[in-house]
């Protein structure tokens, strides 16, 4: 394996650097194991992102490059890289794992990017680990371009989210059910800690790593609190404000990750690991698309109870450095965590207010609210499509919305009390439906879109409807003439649809 990019491009003449600062591996050895990603056949370059790339403060036409390929398909370890594979458990579907880790992730090191964040790169799919447990450490190309493109539409929605850099073929195949066309994902995070990571210092009772760790994650992630008085503490509200603020945003659009195991929940508020994600089309608070979520653990409606299941094994980690007497310790974080649900519907109905255009508070709202969400469930009416058409109500023409509704009698009713509401807010009507417009995209990834663009790249080598598609979701606001294809939901069907972790 070469270790430094002496590759240049010819046509450039310019090395692709990634101007490494790696903090990692050299705070929190205990938590990671060295390795190197395996060689790709014939890499081919997919997809790259220029904005991405920009923005960490990397030069797009360097990257973009036979050098760029040699890095993104894990042929050539960058200047400054030291690969590794983080460790962490995870408690998946409920159940206690104390090892899972990077079994097919190489994490290439960290840059500053030019708005002097710190942010991981990692190779998804680049081969064997210590942490594969068996598995072949790679990625198929579908589940590949499912992650591009849904965490780049999660990120045009203001939602949290790892990124995409590139994604490439490998030229090699991958054994699933069939064989499938392999490729390497580029992903980019605030940091990859999950909870998982923590847990996976706490369960080998290594008390100084978890400690260093928790050290490691405020430094990196809440600086602001390193001089409060019970800076563990303070940590852990501030990673349960930001989970709540992540899960109130998936809820306000509709989205299901279907696969909220502890080893999926980042320390840092980022959605990561699309596997068996989907967005709802028809309204239903019991809505699961996962094919291994037999029980409903991770359905829509679930997922603020996860939340906070999911930080209370937080807490347990933390418990002997948030105060010497345990009882205490325990007391002081059950009260964070019996804030947490209050917190959490604080901000979903801040932005479910937004979504039906109010400014201010009432406290009836929430019933407001609640019903309509009712009468969208019991009309079987699209949820992306309802709240995106008030604004067009507004307006003057009603019908579209109300033809989202099987029984669209419920609906009048509904709109005569939510105008009523309208006319005691204060903001303007012109300033009102900019608002929804904002915060209601006409595009999400819709599922059946989703599958057309992998189907063809996957079946086919056809890359533009994966292309059309990234470029509808990068703008999910703007409605465009032409585009109205990606607004509808899927045609009905008598065969639910069902997600697969794609590993």
């Amino acid at each position: 394996m070469v270790k430094s990019t002496d590759t240049m491009d010819a046509h450039n003449h310019i090395s692709p650097l990634f101007n490494f600062d790696n903090t990692f591996s050299q705070n929190l050895e205990g938590f990671f194991v060295n390795c190197q990603p395996e060689p790709a056949s014939a890499p081919k370059l997919l997809q790259f992102n220029y904005a991405l790339a920009k923005e960490l403060g990397l030069d797009p036409e360097a990257h973009d490059s036979k050098a760029g390929l040699e890095i993104f398909s894990g042929n050539v370890t960058p200047q400054g890289s030291e690969p590794l594979a983080q460790g962490y458990a995870g408690h998946q579907f409920g159940g206690f794992a104390p090892q899972l880790g990077d079994g097919r992730a190489i994490l290439l090191g960290e840059v500053i990017d030019t708005l002097k964040q710190r942010r991981d790169i990692q190779l998804k799919g680049s081969g064997r680990t210590p942490f594969s447990r068996g598995g072949d450490g790679k990625a198929a190309l579908g589940s590949v371009l499912r992650e591009y493109l849904i965490g780049e539409g999660m990120h045009a929605l203001g939602v949290p989210t790892t990124r995409a850099l590139a994604a490439v073929t490998t030229g090699d195949d991958v054994y699933r059910e069939i064989p499938l066309p392999g490729a390497v994902l580029t992903r980019v995070a605030a940091s990859h800690i999950r909870i998982g990571t923590f847990e996976f210092g706490a369960a080998r009772g290594d008390v100084d790593n978890v400690r260093k760790l928790t050290d490691y994650a405020i430094a990196r992630h809440y600086p602001d609190i390193a001089n409060a008085s019970n800076p563990y503490l303070a940590f852990f509200e501030a990673v349960c404000d930001s989970q709540a603020s992540l899960v109130a945003h998936w809820m306000n659009i509709g989205f299901i990750h279907g696969v909220m195991n502890t080893d999926n929940m980042t320390i840092s508020g980022e959605t990561i690991d699309y596997g068996p994600c989907a967005f709802m089309d028809t309204y239903a608070a019991n809505t699961v698309f996962s094919s291994i979520d037999s029980h409903g653990r991770y359905a829509y409606a679930n997922q603020p109870k996860i939340l906070s299941w999911n930080l209370t094994r937080l807490a347990e980690t933390l418990v002997r450095f948030v105060d010497t007497d345990k009882d205490r310790a325990v007391e002081l974080l059950t009260e964070k965590i019996n804030m947490l649900q209050p917190l959490y519907e604080t901000y979903w109905l801040a932005g479910m207010r937004s979504k039906i255009g109010l400014s201010t508070e009432n406290p009836l709202d929430l019933e407001l609210i609640n019903d309509l969400l009712s009468i969208m469930e019991e009309g079987h009416a699209d949820f992306t499509l309802v709240f995106r058409l008030l604004a067009q109500a507004l307006r003057g023409d009603s019908k579209p919305a109300r033809l989202l509704f099987e029984e669209p009698v419920a609906f009048d009713i509904w709109e005569q009390r939510w105008r009523t509401r309208i006319e005691q807010d204060g903001i303007t009507a012109e300033t009102r439906l900019q608002l929804m417009d904002r915060v209601n995209p006409i595009y999400i990834p819709r599922n059946h879109k989703v599958e057309e663009a992998l189907t063809a790249a996957v079946n086919h080598n056809d890359m533009i409807p994966f292309s059309n598609l990234l470029s509808v979701l990068s703008h999910p606001f703007d409605e465009v003439l032409g585009k109205e294809s990606y607004a509808r939901p899927a045609p009905a069907s008598d065969a639910p649809y069902r997600t697969y972790c794609g590993t």
